[in-house]
């Protein structure tokens, strides 16, 4: 009957113990396929000029952990601006869709945030006109960008996120994203 006892409190202690275990260990850096939509503020410096307008857009990426506070990935990303710099009747420039391919690489500073830095790829059109003619033009280039990831209900986040990227011919481009997505 004592061992019965004893093997029954100490069978108690450590299922009473077992949240705890769960609430201490890290909960890791994010891992696995994601997919968000972003929007916030575009800025390209063009001809001599910056001018600012609204981005948009949708991303998805895939998570590989390294460590319990350390992962990697890879991301893709379509974006669009209703950006423009110039004036319409003289000389203008707009910019267009932008298509974005890298990696990134995640670190967990908390089990709901993590902060990530990222850089890659990217490739942008922007359409031109002189007041009279108009013309559309590809530009490559590349991005870097840092942001931070905060865990909602279930598997869904938010975050925000600064990229600069640079392109052919001078064109740069700054922009501020807030995001919201899902991960399976």
């Amino acid at each position: 009957m004592k061992k019965i006892l004893t093997a029954t409190a100490a069978s108690a202690a450590i299922l009473a113990a077992t949240p705890a275990f769960a609430q201490a260990a890290p909960v890791g850096a994010p891992a696995g396929a994601r997919v968000e939509a972003l929007v916030g503020y575009d800025s390209v410096k063009a001809l001599g000029e910056e001018d600012g307008g609204v981005l948009y857009g949708i991303g998805a990426g895939y998570d590989v952990p390294l460590s319990s506070a350390v992962s990697i990935g890879a991301d893709v990303e379509a974006t669009d601006s209703t950006q423009k710099v110039g004036d319409s009747d003289v000389a203008s420039v707009k910019a267009g869709r932008d298509l974005y391919a890298g990696g990134r690489v995640n670190f967990a500073i908390s089990p709901t945030a993590n902060v990530y830095a990222k850089g890659g790829y990217t490739n942008a059109r922007f359409k031109a006109s002189d007041g009279v003619d108009s013309y559309a033009e590809n530009f490559e280039g590349y991005r870097l960008g840092a942001g931070a990831q905060f865990a909602l209900a279930g598997k869904s986040y938010v975050g925000g996120e600064y990229r600069f990227s640079d392109y052919e011919d001078g064109l740069k481009r700054h922009q501020v994203a807030m995001t919201v997505g899902t991960r399976f």
